[in-house]
């Protein structure tokens, strides 16, 4: 292969990662964003995608020489000559994916690493997943609801627990999602926290993503983001948190989160 050869292959790589890069980055992936954490996130995935361009672009382009370059001609029967591995190609396609495997690694650790710094300020949320509501508690107001409210600039750590299966809890313009499993062998160790900045007011839903069931689809909350006098106003008219013996385990008609009578206070369609 010569050197010209390879400028024209480099060449073509860099205008298939920039054409791809291009079309697929001005796509509006994740929606609007209503949370401090959600630029640095849709950041990422817009490097990722960047990354996965260049990817793509030198699969397709090798591919397309090699499909040209070596193909077979008609009649032509015999086996492939018997020759050795390039050793320097074969050093590439080791080093280059590493590197860019690292990068995206370290990348990314810097990246939750900022967006789960904890500010001394924030507002601690119990949220109780189950089939298929969700509950969340107070514990600083000693309040609970069915509806998630929170006010607006605010840091909130959000403690995930369940009473039955695995859930997930996602907003999606927040960009935060985590799991919520159970308590028990395994679950103990598993981190059960989250934290995020809401910074535009309005509603949003609160999305099981996790397949919990035949309700799955149904598992949806409100999340009211408002100014901090709107917040307390709404505190003040909530339910205190009940005692441990009044809040459902998981069985069906049980209190708390299972309650049918409780399930986002009929707002849901």
């Amino acid at each position: 292969m010569t050197r010209m050869t390879l400028f024209k292959l480099f060449a073509a790589m860099v205008v298939i990662t920039v054409v791809t890069s291009v079309v697929m980055v001005q796509i509006d992936w994740n929606g609007p964003q209503a949370s401090a954490q959600a630029d640095e996130i849709d950041t990422l995935l817009d490097v990722m995608i960047v990354i996965s361009s260049f990817v793509f672009a030198v699969v397709i382009v090798m591919l397309g020489y090699a499909v040209w370059k070596f193909r077979v001609k008609p009649g032509d029967e015999s086996d492939g000559k018997p020759i050795h591995g390039n050793a320097k190609l074969e050093v590439a396609w080791t080093v280059i994916p590493t590197i860019l495997v690292l990068f995206g690694a370290v990348y990314s650790w810097i990246v939750l690493d900022d967006i789960e710094a904890k500010d001394p300020d924030r507002m601690q949320v119990e949220v109780t997943a189950q089939q298929f509501a969700w509950r969340f508690d107070y514990p600083e107001l000693g309040v609970t609801s069915n509806e998630l409210h929170v006010p607006v600039g605010r840091q909130i750590e959000l403690s995930l627990t369940s009473l039955d299966v695995i859930h997930a809890f996602w907003v999606p313009e927040w960009r935060i999602k985590r799991d919520v499993v159970p308590a028990g062998p395994g679950g103990d160790e598993i981190d059960r926290t989250v934290v995020v900045t809401p910074d535009v007011e309005g509603t949003y839903s609160v999305v099981c993503t996790e397949l919990c069931g035949t309700g799955h689809s149904t598992m949806r909350a409100f999340t009211v983001v408002e100014p901090q006098t709107d917040f307390e106003a709404w505190a003040a008219e909530q339910k205190a948190i009940p005692d441990s013996d009044d809040v459902s385990t998981g069985a069906a008609g049980g209190g708390g989160a299972g309650a049918a009578e409780n399930l986002l206070s009929g707002r849901l369609e």
